[in-house]
């Protein structure tokens, strides 16, 4: 019985999965934070495109 449990305790499988699990879980919101940026940037663009479109006079 204690070598099923010292076996157990020096088990770092799990651990590794974790790190990588977190590690992801980073880049993830990394990557949301990022492209909610650039929508709501592309988004002003285009509003502002459109606003100097309207305002044009044709010749």
């Amino acid at each position: 019985m204690t070598n099923l449990f010292t076996r157990f305790l020096k088990d770092e499988s799990g651990a590794t999965a974790i790190e990588y699990g977190l590690i992801a879980a980073l880049i993830s919101v990394g990557i949301i934070a990022g492209a909610s940026s650039v929508g709501t940037n592309l988004g002003t663009l285009f509003t502002n495109l459109g606003t100097k479109f309207k305002n044009t006079t044709v010749n």
